[in-house]
């Protein structure tokens, strides 16, 4: 691990860290990593590696002395983000993967909107690709389904979420980690949804931010089936650790749709079964509002998917919940 950053407190010390997250990527996160030290907001940076097994970690080390390495034996998913915001000393961590990196002055944006609205935990960018006219699926689908959008309600922060794309935020630290960080049982699709509901229990609100934007190359991801069945298997274990019984059987029946059309029907509804257990044993309902809003972004994804179909199909391949 590398250090030479600034002290805290010090005049120069940064406001936000940059944890990138990268697993044998190497020409995509040293291309990443030199952009955001290229940044006038000076943001500390934090590679958090998960398992690689290519020259990623001896050569960012080699290139970029002043950013601080976190590895990992194995692949973590979203929970390798975990060890690294522990190690971050500052108020804010933005999160990205080893291709999205912020642009210029939108760090400084964020910092602005969390200093002045202590209530939001998270800030969900805008996304976009080298045409910063196409922006991701899911941020369309975010800010579509948002019941600020829906109602026409202007707030400063920004519409608000039910959750938000782990790999294109801006947190408060100090809410992260009273959370514990992400579930590493639920890290490769889920583990985001799961925290988002945990911060909107504990009070704080969840906001899509235009002005935060971050750039991705490339836009979409695609799944392959077992990825597909793995994230409607998470969400329905999601559901039935936060949600009343009504909205966890719904969960369950897209969960068993998905594995239909995956023809993985017998083995992946198992496995779902096989962690009804795990998921029961760590059943809290979330309170009545953050109930509502989960309803409220589920009718108005609906209308939205039956409404713009290509692009709900970009949405559901590119995966809000698995970035």
């Amino acid at each position: 691990m590398n250090a030479s950053n600034p002290a805290p407190g010090s005049e120069s010390a940064p406001r936000v860290t940059v944890v990138v997250l990268t697993r044998n990527h190497v020409r995509q996160t040293v291309d990443t990593v030199a952009r955001l030290l290229a940044l006038a907001e000076c943001p500390d940076v934090i590679v958090a590696d998960n398992g690689s097994t290519d020259s990623t970690v001896g050569l960012i080390a080699a290139l970029f002395p002043q950013v601080r390495i976190v590895q990992a034996l194995r692949d973590r998913g979203l929970a390798g983000f975990n060890r690294a915001m522990l190690l971050a000393r500052t108020d804010y961590v933005a999160c990205c993967d080893d291709s999205t990196w912020f642009v210029p002055g939108a760090l400084a944006r964020a910092i602005t909107l969390l200093d002045a609205n202590r209530d939001v935990a998270v800030l969900n960018a805008r996304v976009v690709g080298d045409d910063e006219r196409e922006i991701h699926p899911a941020c369309l689908m975010l800010n579509a389904t948002s019941p600020d959008t829906e109602h026409h309600v202007e707030s400063p922060a920004g519409p608000a979420l039910a959750s938000y794309m782990a790999g294109a935020c801006v947190l408060r630290a100090s809410v992260f980690r009273a959370l514990g960080g992400y579930d590493e049982r639920l890290s490769h699709g889920g583990a985001e949804t799961l925290a988002a509901l945990d911060v909107l229990a504990a009070g704080h609100r969840i906001v899509y931010c235009e002005q935060a934007l971050a750039h991705r190359d490339p836009l979409y991801r695609w799944f392959t089936r077992a990825q597909q069945c793995a994230l409607a298997r998470n969400a329905a274990w999601v559901a039935w650790m936060r949600l009343p019984v009504r909205d966890a059987l719904g969960a369950t029946g897209r969960a068993l749709a998905v594995f239909a059309r995956q023809r993985s029907l017998g083995p992946a509804g198992f496995a779902l079964l096989r962690g009804a257990f795990w998921t029961l044993r760590r059943r809290h309902v979330v309170p009545p509002h953050v109930v509502q809003l989960t309803r409220q972004v589920r009718r108005a994804e609906r209308h939205v998917r039956a409404g713009i179909p290509a692009m709900a199909e970009k949405y559901d391949r590119s995966g809000q919940r698995a970035w």
